[in-house]
């Protein structure tokens, strides 16, 4: 009787990285769907996991509290037309998972060493046939080095800014670009020098800058750096 098992070496997994606001979502959703890949938002098992650290009163300054508050986290991520649907326990917490606060919680979880090892496995259980789009700041680099295709999605920060302030007015939120660039200077700045996984681009990366590129445009890019055999039997 043949085996049933999968040689998860064998699903391909597309990652991209880059730093916040050069696309890296919008382009792995639309190539998710172009593919019929699984997809994984690397930003949303953080969040899932500051929103569980909160709710069990974990002082998110403290590696070990944080780390003792996931021990106790289910969650489970569900495919949707907007992306994905986050379940804690059940309870989907995807609007909670929208909001600025638990998003300052994420950036303090996401620079400790053993969250990032706690959750490795939780973001490598997305992998499954017919493949994955993975988006993020260390997929090709530290979560899928095996990757089949590693991109570096980046942009001008002045880009980076503008697009942040549409999605921030769209929300009903007023804010100036000066603050914004500053924002997304000391953003880079600490995702780029920290100790453990930082940005950066894998030296087999294919570097796209989507600074005057759409989202068609960016995703047709990678369509034509995948190598033809991309799919599982």
């Amino acid at each position: 009787m043949p085996s049933l098992l999968i040689d998860m070496s064998s699903i391909p997994v597309i990652t991209i990285d880059g730093p916040s606001g050069a696309g890296k979502g919008t382009v792995a959703q639309n190539l998710a769907t172009h593919l019929g890949y699984h997809l994984l938002d690397s930003g949303a098992v953080y969040r899932a996991a500051a929103v569980h650290a909160l709710d069990m009163h974990a002082d998110l300054d403290d590696e070990s509290s944080v780390l003792a508050a996931l021990g106790s986290m289910k969650a489970t991520f569900e495919p949707c037309a907007d992306g994905v649907l986050v379940f804690l326990d059940g309870r989907d917490v995807t609007a909670s998972l929208r909001l600025e606060t638990t998003a300052s919680a994420a950036s303090k979880v996401a620079v400790m060493p053993a969250v990032r090892a706690a959750v490795l496995d939780e973001q490598r259980s997305f992998r499954k046939a017919p493949g994955l789009v993975a988006d993020g700041r260390d997929m090709g680099t530290v979560v899928f080095p095996d990757a089949t295709l590693k991109v570096f999605l980046s942009a001008s920060a002045k880009v980076r800014a503008q697009r942040r302030s549409k999605q921030l007015k769209d929300k009903g939120i007023e804010t100036t670009m000066v603050n914004l660039l500053h924002e997304i200077g000391a953003r880079d700045e600490r995702d780029s020098t920290r100790e453990h996984s930082p940005l950066a681009a894998a030296h087999d990366a294919l570097i796209i800058d989507s600074s005057d590129l759409s989202v068609h445009d960016v995703v047709d890019a990678i369509l034509s750096a995948l190598p033809r055999q991309s799919t599982v039997e």
